[in-house]
């Protein structure tokens, strides 16, 4: 099918779609750990299994990459952790059934690789508080080679085949390749339709989707966005890079990320903005940062160089970027 990256392409949907499967079945009955993630959303057991699960597939195929990933053992190694590594080490033995809980840390520890020359990133649960909430969250992994992001691949278990909320169903995956293109799958791996941005040149028409958690952004700057631009219909809140995929799919056109005035330094990580990002600029769309500068990714695990995200489906990009500028959303707290 790909005439590059096809063994990767094949992991990567492969890799997604089991650990979003595993996690859909957590979902039920999720167990919160001890602790919070510094942004403030849950840990939860299917973090740790998804990534544990991914990193140890992902290592069989190529022993020589490294892995760049949110998470880390030591809440579960902790004493107070115990029961947690348990339920973990039952989840993943669903899938690898030689796991151990000394393997299970060191599979997810394996996160913890430095960006190099090629590398994967990785968010096992992207949008933690949807997935507690029973809404959207995605399995997201990106490849990254010299700098460029050359693969994305997300397992979306509450996206339906079109890519649209259908929060109960079959769930989708999505699967881009630098240079051929942004595919829907089924949960299966097998490919269904390629990707198109939506042909929506007018601001005021423009469908926005936005994160649910208020707290998650600037809701100040983003009402004035709103306002420069005249968008008329209603924004729809969805958490996670489920965003990028309906985007993707012509199913919305515009998103902002900007900080929170809670979090007004706050840096992008690399895993929650890389399988993303391809999908959308191979369906046809556009990512950049609030400046229009293109995301850099040799900055190390996290955005150093680049402030907050837009995404959209390029023809609205210049009308964004120049309300952007409008109302200062890209100016950084320390600059004014």
């Amino acid at each position: 099918m790909f005439e590059r990256y096809g063994l990767e392409a094949e992991t990567a949907l492969r890799v997604v779609t089991l650990a979003a499967g595993l996690a859909r079945e957590i979902q039920g009955e999720v167990r919160a750990l001890p602790g919070e993630k510094d942004d403030l959303s849950p840990v939860t057991v299917a973090d740790y299994t998804a990534q544990a699960v991914i990193s140890q597939m992902l290592h069989e195929v190529f022993p020589d990459d490294s892995l760049v990933a949110e998470e880390g053992s030591a809440a579960l190694a902790a004493p107070q952790g115990e029961d947690a590594l348990a339920a973990v080490l039952a989840y993943v033995s669903r899938l690898l059934p030689n796991a151990d809980e000394q393997a299970i840390c060191a599979w997810i520890d394996r996160g913890a690789g430095e960006p190099g020359a090629r590398y994967w990133v990785l968010d096992p649960v992207d949008g933690t508080k949807g997935f507690l909430r029973g809404e959207q969250y995605v399995v997201a992994l990106a490849l990254i080679e010299a700098g460029q992001v050359v693969l994305g691949a997300m397992g979306c278990p509450n996206l339906d085949h079109s890519l649209q909320p259908a929060l109960g169903g079959a769930g989708s995956a999505v699967i881009a390749i630098r240079g051929q293109g942004a595919w829907a799958a089924s949960m299966e791996g097998k490919l269904l339709e390629r990707l198109r941005v939506s042909d929506e040149d007018e601001p005021s028409a423009a469908r926005l989707l936005r994160s649910v958690e208020s707290d998650h952004t600037d809701e100040e700057a983003m009402a004035q966005l709103i306002s420069v631009l005249g968008i008329r219909p209603e924004p729809t809140r969805m958490d996670s890079q489920a965003k990028s995929a309906v985007l993707a799919a012509g199913g919305a056109d515009l998103i902002f990320r900007l900080n929170s005035p809670r979090n007004p330094d706050r840096k992008e990580n690399t895993w929650d903005q890389a399988p993303g990002l391809i999908i959308v600029e191979e369906a046809g769309g556009r990512v950049t940062d609030l400046r229009g500068a293109a995301l850099d990714f040799s900055a190390g695990r996290q955005l150093s160089r680049n402030y907050g995200v837009l995404v959209s489906n390029a023809r609205l990009r210049d009308a964004a970027l120049r309300a952007i500028q409008a109302v200062g959303a890209d100016i950084p707290p320390e600059a004014v």
